[in-house]
């Protein structure tokens, strides 16, 4: 539905240390990165779905959901992300709720952001 996103982070170091380790178990390389600029992309090699630039955050926090190629890469994002500073925000596993067989992990960026990897089936 949309060809990119840009999230207004208030710490870029902090942030793009976050998204780069949170997003690599799903295949997103950070890209572009301009320090200087404090700005930095995040997609698939070539294909830059997210943009971190410094600035004043929303009015309110951000629901964002990456597809992720597996249940593994679910639990590795959240490992990761975890580690890089993210906030628990619901574990990995299956959402019934949702769908019979959509399997996710939630975690609150650095801005507190609520940021998901989602994938269907194994």
């Amino acid at each position: 539905m949309f060809d990119h996103i840009t999230l207004k982070v208030r710490d870029f170091k902090k942030a793009a240390a976050f998204y780069k380790a949170a997003l690599a178990p799903l295949g997103y390389v950070e890209q572009y990165l301009d320090e200087t600029a404090k700005s930095v992309g995040y997609g698939p090699k070539g294909e830059v779905g997210l943009w971190l630039a410094v600035g004043s955050t929303q009015a309110g926090p951000v629901h964002m959901a990456f597809k992720s190629p597996s249940q593994a890469a679910v639990g590795a994002f959240y490992e990761a992300g975890a580690a890089a500073g993210g906030t628990d925000n619901g574990k990995p596993g299956l959402r019934p709720d949702y769908s019979k067989d959509y399997y996710a992990a939630f975690l609150l960026d650095p801005d507190g952001n609520n940021i998901e990897a989602v994938t269907f089936g194994k």
